[in-house]
């Protein structure tokens, strides 16, 4: 029984950082891309870090719902069929 919970456990977090992972990732490439752009040519403005990885971050949460939705329904599935084996 426990080992059924830790597994679950561990699989939230996998979930979990697979859905994340493209947005993080997005604004980390984002950010250090600008970050050489601003060193390169000394414009130091706070908003021009922004709004790249804003529109950045919004394209790749829209290009990959289709798959997040379907990664967290079928984890979600899988919770709902497993309830029954945790109730003895």
């Amino acid at each position: 029984m426990e080992a059924k919970l830790i597994a679950l456990g561990v699989e939230t977090f996998k979930i979990a950082l697979l859905l994340a992972l493209p947005a993080l990732l997005t604004g980390m490439f984002l950010g250090l891309a600008v970050s050489i752009f601003q060193a390169t040519t000394q414009i130091n403005e706070m908003t021009l870090s922004f709004i790249p990885k804003i529109l950045g971050i919004v394209i790749v949460i829209v290009l990959t719902m289709p798959w997040m939705l379907n990664s967290i329904t079928d984890f979600s599935v899988n919770i709902f069929n497993l309830i029954p084996t945790f109730v003895d």
